[in-house]
């Protein structure tokens, strides 16, 4: 653990013991308390002087890592900082006090400045109030703009108004009783119909595919995966920048309107937590300080949770359980109110024109009956089934799709999207929107909610085989449509399955239900009303396969509530939620978004696993590193040093002999301070360097840049404990020393590679052997045999008619580029290859 000065004296007696209390001098002034900076900042404006020049220079090195792309932040030094800057702050406004006691100036005749002081002070502490109500109404006008222009581009497939182009189908008959002649479908001509809606199918996937490759590759996705590690301290420039804001903004409702089997809730959680990220970035305090920014990012993904299933507690609950591993009492309340702000936008802008904040929302007058429990079960065991299921096959084809379809983004859209449409087309319930077919499915027959005969008893059977190809395609199209190149969440569409699911169950109950109606078993129902709700089961369904996918429990129950409203259905809902969870963890921990995680290769430690490996720190540590001798190195031998390797910091040893660790310097610290070296003391390449106090004014000193309390521990120490450290505390390197000699370092990085060695040894592997590869090879080449036959006859039938295209692109004329490892001076996730099965990072452009 961190080592107080006093022990490292004890080990080297021999060592003047000057030097010793020089070099800790910025330590010791780190850890002045506010007592003693009040009572001698008026005395000492030296003092003062230097630390404000000492905070000018963190935030300068700050601001420089901050372009530093797939680094982890180190929030012991980031905390470090910020009470420099504090110290600062405090000593600079004592040292003005002190002067303006001293020079008799005042302020508007009272006070000596104390109102201009107190103004200044509630701006600063407002600033956090500030930005998260900026932030929460941004979320709430974009989620509002997002859904008009979402339920418009989905019916114009379809069909157009007459009165007005720009309305949607409810908008064109509102308030129509008996059909809408003002709504007109395309053609009279069914398959005139079809072939439109999936040339707009098409078109809408294309131009969103396009969007994203040309403009901004990170807007692809869901993005919760990389936001998880975002928030927990992973660097990713640009994805969450304003042109991943505007691009995932546009991509968004095209993707949906396509057709394609994804959703927006994921989505909007990207560009809400973008939308906080640009805002933040305009308030200084937030610009240099990453553990500020880091509560905005976590109310910002409250707020767009809120604004898309319009269940703002959900919000706060969603990113509590599954986006952050930090989450205090202040940032929850942030959280909360950002929230509220975006959902109270999003009611004013009543994009529905119904008040509802989502088009699903539903209201239940009825209770439910404690027979029906056990159904409820089955629809949680369904919910655990379909999670794992389609985790599975979904991993497999994220695999498959880096391995032979990363080269061709757009292509793979628009073909998802085709397909999609003529799969979909036929059926009534995969052909409308999935949050309208949702909306459909939770109605209770009662009140006139009837959709093609969905409520009639005479077509029972034939809504039921409906209903039963409706999520068997969904859940096989949403397996291979999650994860292309555009804008894309799975939120709603294992929601429309699972409500589907839910539909099928509660019309087979009633159907049994009037088959027994004198049964012991149906007894608690009376005779005169109606005793089994369909829509129900839908709703639970629905909660039961977001909780199988996501592996959330309390943020759904929550958010289902907030939807309906019915207070009585939340211990059905716990039930279906509880059964789905030990489903689900009975075929693996961690939802989608942690094994995208993985599989990406991010360095991300969950804090809700917990691991027993039983072997102590020594065994996963890396002992060959890269040490600073405190004295006696040239400029030109400590750049060759820094070229040689990228290493993201270095220990500094009292010499490379006897290793006796004195503390630790980050690579961005050391660059700065060359260059400052070379600029203000006009250093050359044969100029000595000093990472401790020189004994000589030749020496180039740079000991005020170096950590002289880096956190160490034991080597026998435990791997866990250490592990807990790094999701605790969350540094970016833990050195290991043994009796003050440096022996070792470890970082995440090292920590996940054990522990995949370790789980694939337990599992035999992750099933990525050479036969897995051999499938996936011929599976591209069915895939490519079916593209070059289409294309083909396709080129035949245009020469035909006098129409050969010219520089057509034949799938055979690109073939697949092997992947080739990245330099060792990029700054890179690790990769894992086991057993064939190869974890890169999906946000680098060579990967795309």
């Amino acid at each position: 653990m961190n080592r107080p000065s006093a022990s490292r004296s004890r080990s080297r007696p021999s060592r003047p013991p000057a030097s010793r209390t020089a070099s800790f001098a910025p330590s010791l002034r780190r850890r002045n308390t506010s007592a003693s900076i009040q009572s001698h900042d008026h005395d000492d404006p030296e003092a003062a002087s230097n630390a404000v020049a000492d905070a000018a220079i963190a935030s300068e090195i700050a601001e420089i890592k901050r372009y530093e792309d797939f680094t982890t932040i180190d929030w012991v030094q980031d905390a470090a900082r910020e009470s420099l800057r504090r110290k600062a702050r405090r000593k600079a406004l004592a040292t003005r006090q002190h002067s303006a006691g001293a020079g008799g100036r005042v302020f508007l005749g009272r006070g000596r400045g104390t109102w201009r002081r107190k103004i200044a002070a509630a701006y600063d502490a407002g600033q956090a109030w500030i930005v998260v109500t900026l932030v929460g109404a941004a979320i709430g006008l974009n989620a509002a703009v997002l859904n008009i222009v979402t339920e418009w581009l989905s019916d114009v497939k379809l069909g157009r108004c007459e009165t007005a182009f720009y309305l949607n189908e409810s908008f064109c008959c509102w308030g129509a009783e008996a059909g809408c002649p003002e709504w007109k479908r395309w053609s009279t001509v069914w398959p005139v119909n079809y072939v439109l809606y999936m040339l707009f199918a098409g078109a809408f996937a294309a131009t969103a595919a396009t969007l994203v490759k040309s403009f901004a590759p990170y807007a692809a996705g869901s993005g919760i995966s990389e936001m998880k590690c975002i928030i927990a301290g992973f660097v990713m420039k640009g994805f969450l920048g304003a042109t991943t804001l505007f691009i995932k903004s546009i991509g968004l409702p095209l993707a949906i309107a396509s057709g394609l089997s994804v959703g927006k809730e994921g989505p909007s959680v990207h560009y809400a937590v973008c939308t906080g990220n640009v805002i933040s970035r305009f308030f200084d305090k937030y610009r240099r300080n990453a553990a500020k920014t880091r509560e905005i990012l976590s109310a910002s993904a409250a707020a767009g949770v809120g604004v898309a299933f319009g269940s703002p507690i959900g919000g706060v609950l969603f990113s509590l359980e599954e986006m952050c591993n930090h989450f205090p009492l202040k940032t929850m309340w942030r959280s909360y109110f950002c929230a509220l702000v975006a959902t109270a936008v999003l009611a004013a802008m009543n994009p529905f024109r119904t008040g509802q904040l989502v088009m699903f929302q539903v209201k239940y007058d009825r209770s439910w009956h404690f027979f029906e429990i056990l159904f409820y079960l089955v629809i949680g065991v369904f919910g655990g089934l379909y999670g794992a299921f389609v985790i599975k096959w979904n991993l497999k084809m994220q695999v498959f799709r880096k391995k032979y379809l990363s080269a061709y983004p757009i292509t793979e859209a628009v073909v998802l999207a085709v397909v999609t449409a003529v799969i979909c087309y036929p059926n009534m319930f995969l052909r409308i929107d999935m949050t309208e077919s949702m909306e459909i499915l939770f109605q209770e027959c009662e009140g006139g909610h009837d959709y093609d005969q969905l409520c009639d008893r005479d077509q029972r059977w034939h809504m039921i085989l409906s209903l039963f190809l409706a999520f068997t395609l969904r859940t096989l199209l949403v397996i291979i449509s999650f994860g292309c190149k555009v804008p894309a969440g799975i939120f709603v569409p294992s929601m429309a399955i699972g409500a589907a699911f839910g539909r099928m169950v509660g019309i087979l109950v009633e159907a049994l239900h009037e088959s027994f109606p004198a049964s012991a078993f149906f007894s608690a129902c009376l005779p005169d009303e109606p005793c089994i709700t369909p829509g129900t089961y839908a709703f639970l369904g629905a909660a039961a396969a977001l909780s199988g996918i996501m592996h959330i429990t309390v943020s759904v129950v929550v958010i289902m509530f907030e939807i309906t409203g019915a207070l009585t259905y939340i211990l059905p809902t716990m039930i279906v939620v509880g059964v789905t969870k030990a489903v689900s963890e009975r075929f693996g921990h961690g939802g989608i978004a942690d094994r995208m995680i993985y599989l990406n290769g991010y360095p991300f430690l969950d804090n809700k696993e917990e691991h027993t490996f039983g072997v102590p720190v020594s065994a996963v540590m890396s002992s060959a590193i890269a040490c600073l001798p405190a004295s006696g190195w040239s400029v030109r031998q400590l750049e060759k040093t820094m070229s040689e390797n990228a290493f993201q910091g270095y220990p500094v040893v009292e010499d490379l002999t006897s290793k006796t660790l004195l503390g630790y310097i980050g690579r961005t610290e050391l660059r700065y301070a060359l260059d400052k070296a070379r600029t203000d003391a006009h250093a050359s390449a044969t100029s000595t360097i000093a990472f401790a106090p020189p004994s000589s004014d030749a020496h180039i000193d740079l000991s005020k840049f170096v950590d002289p309390t880096p956190l160490t521990v034991h080597p026998r120490l435990p791997l866990e404990t250490v592990m807990e450290l790094f999701k605790k505390m969350g540094p970016r390197a833990i050195l290991i020393e043994y009796r003050g000699r440096l022996t070792g370092l470890v970082t995440v990085k090292d920590c996940l590679k054990y522990q995949f060695k370790v789980e694939a040894q337990g599992n035999g592997g992750h099933g990525g052997g050479i036969g897995e590869d051999e499938r996936m090879e011929g599976l591209f080449n069915v895939v490519k045999h079916v593209a070059m036959s289409v294309d083909s006859v396709w080129q035949k039938s245009l020469s035909v008619i006098g129409m050969q295209r010219r520089g057509a692109v034949r799938l055979s004329s690109s073939p697949v580029v092997p992947r080739t490892p990245a330099r060792r001076d990029e700054a890179e996730p690790f990769v894992i290859e086991d057993d064939g099965e190869e974890l890169e990072d999906r946000g680098r452009p060579g990967s795309r």
